[in-house]
């Protein structure tokens, strides 16, 4: 396959996590030749999603400590003299301290399976224009997103619901029918002040059943939700990336106070019809968040506390105590300790500031997990002739010792491959590369169980909650939790996500938080006042290396057409990865615009002798891609790819 790639390119590209797949799109669109490859057989990388048994190899994979080593060194023959190698990774060494723990019986599994754990994906010799097949643990639809459209779409707050999914009544749309059998981006409407419903029994659901319906899993490996006025929002609409995902609406803020957890107040609408604050509190709440959003025009409310955390300027304002636990912790999300009061007020407004735009909550979360994100970057860069190759990887980076540049890349195969600019992902520099750079790491925790944390009327709810910190020097954890309508987990299931900077090991924590809000035990040793909490059935923590803030002066010896895109980072939204991307395609071609629209392709002329090959490099003609497998195709996942425009 290495020897049908051509051997010169424009620009290189070493991994597809979001950053990567981002830079790729926009060169592609720009016009120039790219290459991406990925030494892994998934995409994502660090920001992939897998089926339950695709986790389970993952694991298996990271919790193996043996080393690779160099078995050939024939690709060293390939460097000339007047040239020098910059030897990449083997290994990726971003995970640490994996354990997973199931609270089940597992011997019930014996036997039971799931096929198409880590799928086998097609590695693209070719344009990856023709036949582009960028499956996950299925295929992804390729439908358009109606409510993600520029702002005179923007749907208005209470719109009349005319379309649910899975039972979800909260779901609506933007008064655009979606093809049959797909779903359209949902706009959730939340409950102002929804009444806890009593408990009821839970369906009992066994490891043996999460096994054999491990393909309706999409299980995140980062935690992230998309801001409804975000960088990353305004790029897919901008790049009309959305065509190629579906999105739905997170549908409420909870807080946990006291021992409980709580559903807090977002809109106008929902705080007048709480029943959780007094009228005296409403009022209260309603002026500090009106101030909060143009709280530039009045210096003089807070220039005297700038020198101070949010937590404590909260304290000056006369707050009630359950109004600054609301928000410092569900609104703003910052920290109690650290965060000053700028900061905390930038962080309300962004808040405020996305409500309304696709419901009653700031965030969205993608279809089939946060992973469909870099894939749907990887489809615009096919589409405009970028060529893809998974389980390939490279041996060193060539730099030309006269100008000090780096001019090509040998791979695997040996095959040298020269090209203007590269950009890798942190993991594949070396340890010699990164001697000198300090990462920080994020605790990361997910979570099968079996009801919500918080039962309300409706089932299906995409929520978000912040835990403070259990003990002083702690950081706050984000929990979110995700319903069988969102496509990442099975019926009567919900998937919950913890994420928190790390100060320990993940287990050490976040298994803190984790016995406050579920059911840790095994079935015959659950107490009365762990019945009303929802049991965990399987649960892995692990810890994440952070390269987020990492300057490129810090790594040693790096060519200045060398360009180092970072893995996810702790925070909720995608806003840094965005950054980056622009900022790294800005310093390479600064004349060219960052993702512009495609063109419609009934709006463009061509001339005679060259329609034939425009126009098959517009687009992914349905008949060149492949034929999905039967296990693609079973309910709860699989998608066309690609769609004819």
């Amino acid at each position: 396959m290495a020897d049908n790639l051509p051997s010169e390119f424009e620009v290189v590209v070493l991994g597809t996590g979001l950053p990567e797949s981002i830079v790729a799109a926009a060169c592609a669109r720009s016009g120039q030749r790219v290459l991406h490859v990925d030494s892994r057989n998934y995409y994502g990388g660090n920001w992939a999603s897998f089926s339950f048994s695709g986790l389970l190899s993952w694991i298996k994979e990271n919790q193996q400590k043996t080393d690779l080593g160099d078995e050939c060194e024939d690709w060293k023959k390939l460097i000339l003299e007047d040239e020098e190698a910059i030897p990449l990774s083997r290994k990726d060494k971003t995970i640490q301290h994996v354990e997973d723990f199931c609270f089940g019986d597992q011997d019930s599994a014996e036997g039971v399976e799931e096929a198409g754990a880590l799928p086998k994906l097609p590695v693209l010799g070719a344009s990856g224009a023709k036949g582009v097949s960028l499956e996950s643990e299925k295929e992804c639809p390729a439908v358009e997103s109606p409510c993600l459209e520029p702002e005179s779409r923007e749907p208005e707050l209470g719109t009349e619901p005319v379309g649910a999914t899975e039972g979800n009544g909260a779901g609506t749309t933007s008064g655009t029918e979606s093809s049959p059998g797909e779903s359209t981006l949902e706009v959730g409407q939340t409950e102002a002040a929804p009444s806890e419903t009593p408990t009821q029994e839970p369906k009992k659901i066994t490891y043996s059943q999460i096994v054999r319906e491990g393909r309706r899993f999409n299980i995140d490996l980062v935690s992230k939700l998309l801001f409804s006025r975000g960088l990353l929002i305004d790029l897919l609409i901008k790049s009309n990336v959305s065509r190629y995902a579906e999105f739905k609406n997170a549908t409420r803020i909870l807080a946990f106070r006291e021992g409980k957890v709580e559903q807090v107040p977002c809109s106008r609408a929902d705080v007048f019809n709480s029943r959780q604050l007094t009228m005296v509190e409403k009022r209260m709440l309603m002026k500090f968040l009106t101030f909060c959003l143009d709280y530039e025009q009045h210096p003089e409310e807070y220039q005297d506390h700038e020198s101070s955390t949010f937590a404590q300027f909260l304290q000056t304002r006369k707050l009630t105590p359950s109004l600054q636990h609301f928000i410092l912790h569900s609104i703003a999300m910052v920290s109690e300790t650290e965060s000053r009061t700028l900061e905390g007020l930038q962080a309300t407004k962004k808040f405020l500031q996305c409500l309304g735009r696709y419901g009653n909550t700031p965030f969205l979360f993608p279809l089939y997990g946060q992973g469909e994100i870099p894939q749907c970057f990887c489809r615009l860069c096919a589409v405009f002739g970028g060529i893809y190759c998974l389980r390939h990887p490279v041996r060193c980076l060539v730099v030309d010792k006269a100008s000090g540049r780096c001019k090509a890349i040998v791979d695997h195969f040996g095959q040298r491959i020269s090209a203007n600019y590269f950009i890798v992902e942190d993991s594949y520099l070396s340890e010699s590369t990164c001697t000198n750079v300090c990462y920080r790491q994020i605790s990361r925790a997910v979570l099968i169980t079996d009801q919500s944390v918080l039962n309300t009327d409706a089932e299906q709810q995409v929520s978000i909650l912040t835990v403070p910190p259990v003990e002083l020097g702690k950081p706050a954890v984000c929990v979110i939790e995700l319903c069988s309508s969102t496509m990442t987990c099975m019926k009567d299931t919900y998937l919950v996500h913890l994420t928190c900077p790390s100060t320990q090991t993940a287990r050490e924590d976040l298994e803190p938080v984790v016995q406050k809000l579920f059911n840790v035990n095994a079935e015959k040793e659950t107490e009365n006042e762990e019945l009303e909490k929802p049991r965990v059935l399987w649960a892995v923590y692990f810890n994440m290396r952070d390269s987020s803030g990492v300057e490129k002066n810090s790594y040693s010896g790096l060519p200045p057409n060398v360009y180092v895109c970072s893995g996810p980072d702790s925070a909720l939204g995608n806003d840094c990865a965005v950054k980056q991307a622009e900022t790294i395609f800005k310093e390479m071609f600064p004349a060219e615009e960052f993702c512009p629209p495609p063109p419609n392709p009934e709006d463009i002329i061509y001339d005679e002798d060259e329609i034939e090959p425009e126009e098959s490099g517009l687009s992914n003609p349905a008949e060149t891609k492949p034929e999905p497998s039967a296990e693609g195709s079973s309910d709860g996942g699989a998608a066309a790819v690609t769609k004819e425009e």
